[in-house]
């Protein structure tokens, strides 16, 4: 499994963002078949998807890479996996602290654990048994971050947390037509690790390029780490297609120049998607395929929009 070099990690934001509202919904012309998801909200989810006589793509047409988020994408994570490891850290260091499940979908917005934790002890106040300088609350942050992961990866190779609908099915069709697959996350590289490992199988894995972690110095929604990967991969960012499930995410895709397919998950079924190029409710295994690397291919010759 090839891995990117570490470098400095992310300053953290002091601000807790909340999620807006669902919405996403425009016209299609004739030609095609408009297929539409239903959501929680005021308002459907709208994507075009191929007509029954449609070809499909040429091999050339095939983006020259996947580049997949891992929470929420891969495998719903951030309910019964992040956030339980994190409360087991608080706990064993009886910090006094537990996120229930609505304000840490607040807390989401802040992309990384390490400052994430920051964040809100920037707001609400540090701990008691926390250090009292800078840089020796970063070395309390990173421990806690530390065992946090080690706890969280216990649950993935235990397979208590499964892979979402048609992520292996994808997967397999794009290095099955030499599509270049990357796995682009914000959290700790051993925890993507494990997932892709465990989850998906050593074969898989080692054709698999993981960025993850402090890899660049600035954290989604900055798009350092899918520009690092188009780089590193030797690919032109307009020729990938990124799968996320966060505004966050979609932000950090759109601002490297890339096509991005939303896979809406638990905590983000309610944000605004409005600047995908497509959104569904996951990627889908037969029969209940929402798209596969066909739709990828037309989506990058822009036949495809939401």
């Amino acid at each position: 499994m090839s891995m990117a070099a570490a470098a400095a990690p992310a300053a953290a934001s002091s601000t807790l963002l909340r999620a807006s509202n669902f919405s996403i919904a425009r016209p299609v012309p004739s030609g095609v078949v408009c297929c539409i998801r239903a959501v929680s909200g005021r308002r459907a989810s709208v994507v075009r998807v191929a007509a029954a006589g449609d070809r499909a793509a040429p091999a050339g047409a095939f983006p020259a890479a996947l580049l997949f988020d891992c929470d929420g994408v891969l495998v719903d994570t951030e309910k019964d996996g992040h956030r339980i490891s994190f409360n087991e850290t608080f706990a064993e260091r009886e910090l006094g602290v537990s996120w229930d499940v609505e304000l840490y979908g607040e807390l989401l917005r802040i992309g990384g654990g390490k400052e994430r934790m920051t964040a809100y002890f920037n707001q609400t106040g540090w701990p008691a048994k926390a250090p009292k300088t800078d840089d020796k609350r970063k070395e309390f942050i990173a421990s806690l971050h530390k065992r946090k992961t080690e706890l969280f990866m216990a649950l993935i190779e235990k397979k208590l947390l499964p892979l979402r609908p048609g992520v292996q099915r994808l997967i397999d069709e794009a290095l099955g037509k030499a599509v270049k697959v990357a796995v682009c996350s914000t959290s700790n590289e051993k925890a993507v690790s494990a997932i892709v490992s465990y989850l998906l199988g050593p074969d898989r894995a080692d054709k698999i390029t993981i960025f993850a972690g402090d890899v660049v110095p600035h954290k989604k929604p900055d798009p350092a780490i899918y520009i690092l990967a188009a780089t590193t991969l030797g690919v032109d960012p307009q020729s990938c297609v990124v799968i996320e499930d966060s505004t966050i995410g979609l932000a950090a895709a759109k601002a490297a120049g890339m096509k991005c397919i939303v896979t809406k998950s638990g905590y983000t079924a309610e944000e605004d998607f409005e600047t995908a190029d497509a959104v569904f409710d996951c990627i889908g295994d037969p029969p209940e395929v929402r798209f596969d690397l066909d739709f990828c291919a037309k989506l990058l010759k822009k036949q495809y929009v939401s």
